[in-house]
């Protein structure tokens, strides 16, 4: 009869534990659901909203470790210590998301216009101002510059459509982006594009405190279009255009631009 009511009691206990856990991963299963989804989501969000292939490596080792320490959490505290496993999950699903807007690719509708240049990056307009470019034309120009915050979109895309006839790499410092030697000083790439009407529009993206990499894919030669995608700035920072003189500002400073859509100069 001891042995007996022991063996219930035992199994009694395992069913527990079972139903237990399977509480535990129904919760945060539910969590989850609410943290991603959102009464506003629709198919057509996923069809304009792509992941860019420079954030796979990121994202992927994200994911590793937030399932590491999610699959420690869940599987070996016990059922008393139910408010830190809650707060794993949200804080883990937060992590992701943060991680997923940095990536975020939207896709854009492109209306070229050999008359104008487009915005190259998503950001606030920081510069508007005449200024002497010494790497390449060594010649005052109007240089507008665009700040980007970890929050806007970071990827870069092409001013105006031609040929590409410069592009260079320059390793250097991670000052933060509004920093006045930041474009001389930082790490930096230079685009110079030139249009069918010989119009040279020279592209500098700049790394800042927290980009610590920059991704620039054209080369000497190419033929590049209008408001296709250029290169990538993880994190955010400042992309800079140095401007003929005579070109029509269309921003004004402290505006928020899109890349590949606002109008900043047209080209006389």
């Amino acid at each position: 009869m001891l042995v007996k009511s022991f063996s219930q009691r035992m199994e009694i206990r395992i069913q527990h534990t079972t139903f237990r856990k399977l509480n535990n991963q129904l919760f945060t299963y539910k969590i989850f659901v609410l943290l991603f989804k959102s009464p506003n989501t629709s198919n057509n969000f996923f069809k304009k909203m792509t992941i860019h292939k420079e954030g796979y490596p990121t994202i992927l080792l994200t994911l590793l470790v937030l399932g590491v320490i999610n699959y420690i959490t869940h599987n070996f505290l016990d059922n008393e210590y139910q408010p830190i496993k809650i707060s794993v999950i949200v804080l883990s699903a937060i992590l992701l998301i943060i991680v997923l807007q940095f990536f975020r690719h939207p896709k854009r509708k492109i209306n070229r216009n050999q008359n104008v240049i487009v915005a190259p990056a998503d950001g606030k307009v920081v510069v508007i101002e005449e200024a002497v470019e010494s790497e390449i034309f060594n010649e005052k120009r109007i240089q507008v510059s665009i700040f980007m915050s970890p929050l806007n979109v970071h990827v870069n895309r092409y001013p105006v459509s031609g040929q590409v006839i410069y592009s260079i790499y320059h390793p250097g410092r991670y000052l933060v982006a509004w920093h006045p030697k930041s474009s001389t000083e930082n790490e930096r790439t230079t685009v110079v594009i030139e249009t069918g009407a010989k119009v040279r529009i020279l592209m500098r993206q700049i790394a800042g405190a927290l980009a610590r990499r920059i991704v620039c894919y054209p080369q000497s030669g190419w033929m590049v279009k209008q408001g296709e995608e250029m290169g990538f700035i993880k994190f955010g920072s400042r992309v800079d255009l140095f401007l003929p003189l005579n070109a029509k500002i269309k921003v004004k400073l402290n505006e928020k631009v899109r890349g590949g859509e606002t109008v900043i100069a047209d080209i006389v």
